[in-house]
């Protein structure tokens, strides 16, 4: 059995980062640092008195040291790392820009008033949630040691959850809209034909490139490297997996 130093290492960079943030920021806050609503995300605020900060600190926070706060980096450190090292190995540029998609989308979301809130963390550990769900839709999952189900109803079943406990709905509902808006965009679109119009951008690329963050991802002679479809006769080839369309 790995130590917790060699589990720690063997982590995927982005989910290393971002479950390494979040529980700084949540031990800056247990020993009295900071008062989060200086991090939180109040848009008059960031338009008003012109702090930016904002749009990127409430990602940070998922809240005081708790039952709740393990289950959310045990989120991370599970359906996110099984993410980054699964469909998207070698593919770190387009896992981050999977993670800014869904902050941006959580950002919109969270400017209309009837979906606003102050901290997103939980929101964009959910969108991992739901599209690790769609990743792998026949694992069996044991939920809580209550009950088991497949994957694809993960999210569901934790929502849910809260309903019964009586946990605030709004942070997983906003989660499953942004990942389900991804998932839409980049795999059931061009699945159904369309064109992928969530392309990593190539900013995204020369980020990670110059930054050396994860593997490079291989590509092909001759092959674009952000080719996300290929057609080969009746099937599709998609993040190195086949479908079969029928006739």
């Amino acid at each position: 059995m790995s130590s917790p130093a060699e589990f720690y290492q063997s982590l995927p960079p982005i989910c290393k980062a971002y479950g390494t943030a979040c529980l700084v920021a949540t031990a800056a806050y247990q020993i009295g640092l900071y008062n989060p609503v200086y991090i939180a995300l109040i848009y008059e605020n960031v338009f008003y008195r012109f702090q930016i900060w904002r749009l990127f600190t409430n990602f940070l926070f998922l809240g005081p040291f708790s039952i709740n706060f393990g289950i959310r980096l045990l989120m991370i450190a599970r359906y996110g790392v099984q993410l980054e090292k699964g469909p998207f190995d070698r593919r770190t540029a387009d896992f981050l820009w999977m993670m800014t998609f869904g902050a941006f989308v959580l950002l919109v979301l969270s400017a209309i008033p009837i979906f606003w809130s102050p901290f997103l963390a939980i929101s964009l550990v959910f969108m991992l949630v739901y599209v690790w769900s769609r990743e792998f839709p026949n694992a069996q999952i044991n939920l809580y040691g209550l009950v088991s189900l497949k994957a694809f109803y993960l999210p569901w079943a934790m929502f849910a959850l809260d309903v019964i406990f009586g946990s605030p709905l709004m942070p997983n509902l906003l989660g499953i809209i942004a990942g389900h808006l991804y998932y839409f965009l980049t795999v059931l679109h061009p699945l159904a034909g369309g064109k992928n119009i969530l392309k990593t951008p190539v900013w995204i690329h020369k980020l990670v490139a110059r930054w050396r963050i994860g593997a490079p991802q291989p590509v092909s002679r001759g092959q674009p490297a952000n080719n996300a479809q290929q057609d080969r006769g009746t099937g599709v080839a998609f993040r190195g997996r086949s479908y079969r369309l029928s006739d």
